[in-house]
């Protein structure tokens, strides 16, 4: 997940992003993958950005199978790029498990529940998570 917007940001300009982890991967080694609305997002230190441990997970799943190389910790990285780590909670799971089949990825329809309950705003360049009705920014 990237740094997501508060919902209701009157209170603060201050932003909350949940990021996609394909996001986190390009923002590590393909920054020109990157939407500019989306880079910029992430480049500004006024948002507080996050990863899901569920994207965490997806990700060394695909490394253990061979379809990720990717050799250091997926956690340090995440840090050092300047992401915090999402706990996955049992209002994560139960959203997740809820929400209709608009996409069958399990991972990414965590973090879109994730992003809906948390008032965050998903950073994320697939559009098949358009239609559950989550803030996005990456779509442009």
């Amino acid at each position: 997940m990237l740094r997501c917007l508060p919902k209701y940001s009157n209170i603060s300009s201050r932003r909350r992003e949940s990021s996609d982890p394909h996001i986190l991967l390009w923002w590590d080694r393909q920054l020109r993958g990157l939407s500019r609305p989306l880079r910029a997002a992430i480049a500004d230190e006024a948002n507080d950005m996050f990863v899901s441990a569920g994207s965490i997970w997806e990700l060394a799943i695909k490394r253990a199978t061979g379809k990720l190389s990717f050799s250091r910790s997926i956690v340090d990285a995440a840090s050092e790029l300047g992401f915090e780590i999402l706990p996955v909670t049992g209002s994560h799971a139960e959203r997740a498990g809820g929400l209709p089949p608009h996409h069958n990825d399990p991972f990414d329809r965590l973090i879109i529940a994730e992003a809906h309950l948390e008032g965050m705003v998903l950073g994320t360049q697939d559009r098949l998570m358009r239609p559950y009705g989550v803030a996005m920014l990456g779509l442009d």
